[in-house]
């Protein structure tokens, strides 16, 4: 008895809608890598970075210079002051969490420029980047439990 290799129960894409597929996936996503370095490097122009959990995740911990706007809060009203000319690279906890998936979506729907930061803020401190905490929240020498906050 033979059985087919589950890996191919369907079969590989031809590699020109392979390769349109990527490019259309990495059109909405951006790395921490990648983010890290424009940040160090103060070329942060044309984008914001924003946290789209509930404001007890963000004050916890979060990306240097990231803004809040949980994805269950947003409304046409609520982001009507951002700038429809930067895009907005949205955030949450992990690949566990579709928080940012939300909130970017959200701001689709409202006309805004979108991608997401793979791996959220999990994968980012994982990698050993800086996070911003509130002043009132006591300093933690390793990283805090995570804390989706959706």
């Amino acid at each position: 008895m033979t059985t087919e290799p589950r890996a191919l129960t369907f079969p590989a894409l031809d590699s020109a809608t392979a390769a349109a597929h990527l490019r259309a996936e990495l059109a909405l996503e951006v790395d921490p890598d990648d983010l890290v370095r424009d940040l160090a490097s103060d070329t942060q122009q044309g984008y914001v970075v924003v946290e789209t959990r509930a404001p007890e995740a963000f004050a916890s911990a979060r990306i240097p210079g990231a803004i809040n706007l949980p994805y269950r809060d947003m409304t046409a009203e609520s982001v009507s002051g951002l700038d429809r000319r930067l895009v907005y690279i949205c955030y949450c906890e992990s690949i566990h969490c579709n928080a940012a998936t939300k909130g970017a979506l959200k701001l689709a729907e409202f006309g805004f420029k979108i991608k997401r930061l793979s791996g959220g803020i999990t994968a980012w401190q994982a990698a050993g980047y800086p996070v911003e905490r509130d002043a009132l929240l006591p300093a933690h020498t390793s990283a805090p439990t995570p804390l989706c906050a959706c």
